[in-house]
């Protein structure tokens, strides 16, 4: 199949970085999102990441310019019938996903594949609201995209080895390191890295350590980049109690269950970076 056109379903983070590097591979893409002002702050995303590029010589001005060019935004999911490939980057909600890929089922021409970038949800139970299970798959991305190389590519029941060896190849297309997963609460990624924070979560909570000494041995124990604390409040704590409760109710085992700390801070507003304030407090 030969793609040439993505749309890309939602501007925030995950969409914009998606968009981005599909731009810069060469594809034209459409990025939708509901109002001009997500479009606005997705375009400034990109825009920003790519300065940085300039400034640092891994860009020319000019290339930049033409990446730029590539992109489409969008309030129009109608749009979505000129795509041949379609990306959703939307809120980690199955009700919501499940309304999306109705309607993007209705919308696209039979040839056109869509894509989930979902972190946790059952590929299969998206697939089963479409007349196109085929063609249904989970393309997980990791944040930040620009810069992270990893692809989860992940087969629902009924996804097709075409459909499959498609998307495989489109990662590679986009630079990405792809590595191909069944249909599985929480994946590989989210399984694994997961239950280590909520556990990082727990040590906190049952007075073993302090915030930054479970983030300390961690770091300069297990060499990790960034502490399970540090990288919990970067991915949001709502986003890791949602998947966390995912992995609960998929596998009926204790060992996911999410620690109760996580729970109070959250329902007190602390996500972390986007709200100011998690495990560290931040500032502008």
């Amino acid at each position: 199949m030969n793609i040439q056109t993505i749309m890309v379903i939602g501007a925030g983070q995950m969409g914009s970085g998606i968009a981005q590097v599909a731009a810069a591979s060469g594809f034209h893409v459409l990025l939708h999102d509901t109002t001009p002002e997500f479009l606005n702050r997705g375009m400034q995303a990109i825009n920003k990441q790519l300065s940085r590029n300039v400034e640092k010589g891994k860009l020319t001005p000019e290339s930049m310019a033409e990446i730029v060019s590539r992109i489409r935004p969008t309030e129009f999911v109608e749009h979505a019938e000129q795509a041949d490939f379609v990306i959703e980057a939307i809120s980690e909600n199955m009700a919501l996903k499940a309304l999306l890929f109705h309607r993007l089922d209705s919308l696209c021409p039979p040839r056109t594949i869509l894509a989930t970038n979902t972190s946790s949800l059952p590929i299969s139970e998206i697939a089963a609201v479409t007349g196109r299970p085929e063609k249904i798959i989970g393309m997980h991305f990791m944040n930040p995209v620009p810069v992270m190389p990893l692809v989860e590519v992940i087969r629902g029941l009924e996804t097709s080895q075409e459909v499959f060896e498609v998307v495989y190849g489109l990662s590679q297309r986009m630079g990405k390191t792809p590595v191909e997963v069944n249909d599985f609460p929480g994946f590989v990624s989210n399984r694994i890295l997961m239950p280590m924070i909520n556990e990082a979560i727990f040590t906190v909570y049952e007075g073993v350590a302090s915030i930054e000494s479970v983030d300390k041995v961690m770091k300069f124990g297990m060499n990790h980049p960034m502490g399970p604390l540090e990288l919990a409040d970067f991915i949001g704590l709502d986003t890791c109690l949602s998947i966390m409760e995912i992995l609960y109710d998929g596998f009926k085992d204790s060992k996911y269950r999410p620690c109760p700390l996580l729970r109070k801070y959250v329902k007190a507003g602390r996500l972390g970076r986007k709200s100011g304030q998690g495990f560290y407090t931040y500032q502008e």
